[in-house]
């Protein structure tokens, strides 16, 4: 892709305290930081406790960033399902939002936005650890959106895991990705 042709983002992420988001998104703009001029990774927590509600901005582009705070975003990714119906609202008109499947209670009340839901709690169980369902749906965004090339995701995780860590979040990854892919989007 060309400078000229290349297509920022910007994307909440929302979950609770305690399973990864803000590690998700800091994956995120590490690696996009390799491929887009401006890039901004804005934190925000209901109260700092495990088990809150968390969220964080990750807005990259070309272009300079006129604000890192949201309260729409082109993406939003919902790693908690029980937040499903709290921010689909928060997802601009032909936009995206890729949430968790396990648990999800509510339907996608939106005709003007695609909808991915991923079953990352699922997979990351049969891998072991629950806790890699971020980089799951991670691998999903990337699938879905190609903004950050999936070399870049990679080159971050192996930056900031070594051994077994390293080897459980790449595959934890691929998993994503490979998700991404097949046909159960809604």
């Amino acid at each position: 892709m060309t400078e000229t042709t290349r297509l920022g983002d910007e994307i909440i992420m929302a979950g609770i305290g305690g399973t990864g988001v803000l590690v998700a998104g800091q994956v995120l703009a590490w690696a996009a930081q390799h491929h887009y001029k401006y890039v901004s990774w804005v934190p925000s927590y209901a109260a700092a406790k495990r088990g809150w509600p968390v969220e964080c901005t990750v807005i990259f582009s070309d272009e300079e960033i006129d604000c890192s705070i949201l309260d729409e975003a082109k993406t939003v990714m919902v790693f908690e399902s029980s937040q499903f119906e709290a921010f689909q609202p928060r997802v601009r008109s032909g936009g995206l939002l890729i949430t968790e499947k396990s648990a999800l209670k509510g339907e996608k009340q939106r005709q003007d936005i695609a909808l991915v839901a991923i079953p990352g709690l699922e997979a990351a169980a049969s891998m072991g650890e629950p806790l890699i369902n971020n980089l799951i749906l991670l691998g999903a965004y990337i699938q879905v959106a190609g903004t950050v090339p999936v070399e870049l995701i990679e080159a971050e995780l192996e930056r900031r895991y070594e051994g077994s860590r390293l080897e459980l979040n790449r595959q934890a990854f691929q998993s994503g990705l490979e998700l991404a892919r097949e046909p159960a989007k809604g």
